[in-house]
């Protein structure tokens, strides 16, 4: 009975620390601000929405103030087709924040993560950007940068910074079957992705 208990703490203690840090991949994690080398800045800031997208926004926003791109793009569909779009949604947010219209491009009818990087693709190879830095939730962040590689490919450099705490996922995610919800289902949607 010991030994069940020890397998079960240990599953435990590996999936609240192991399974954030495989979906939530950030790729500039330990730099201070954009400079040289796996730090230097990007030609735009990718935010998708969905789950919750005024964080997923607000951190955009954050890494623009930081001069770490001059360009955001905010890719999302109308809930309802009496209201705004996400994007629309995210560009107020932005503005309201400070970032001057003409830094902003909407991609207006995506209405899931595939069509996010589809139709976002679209926008990279118009405006022949480079290097992006995708943000997301970090529960969503390793599947969304799957989607974005299969549909952009070896020339557009991809990096992940996702939101690490917002109104779905936290550090303590594991505390809510909602939490655990979120994670397995992502990792089952990466699985699927993969195939």
């Amino acid at each position: 009975m010991r030994a069940f208990l020890a397998v079960i703490v240990l599953i435990a203690l590996v999936a609240t620390i192991g399974l954030p840090v495989y979906l939530g991949p950030d790729d500039i994690s330990s730099c201070s601000g954009p400079s040289d080398g796996k730090c230097a800045p990007a030609d735009a800031i990718i935010v998708v929405s969905g789950g919750d997208t005024e964080a997923r926004t607000a951190e955009a926003v954050r890494l623009y103030n930081n001069n770490w791109a001059s360009l955001l793009v905010f890719s999302g569909a109308a809930r309802d087709p009496n209201s705004p779009s996400n994007a629309q949604a995210m560009q107020i947010q932005a503005v309201e924040s400070g970032v001057p219209y003409d830094a902003i491009i909407l991609e207006e009818f995506a209405t899931s993560t595939v069509e996010n990087a589809a139709n976002t693709a679209s926008i990279i190879e118009r405006y022949n950007l480079k290097r992006v830095i995708l943000v997301t939730s970090a529960y969503h962040q390793r599947r969304t940068s799957i989607e974005f590689s299969k549909k952009l490919g070896v020339d557009v450099q991809i990096v992940n910074h996702p939101v690490r705490n917002d109104s779905q996922w936290s550090q303590w995610w594991w505390a809510t079957p909602y939490g655990w919800w979120l994670g397995i289902s992502e990792l089952i949607k990466i699985l699927v992705t993969k195939a």
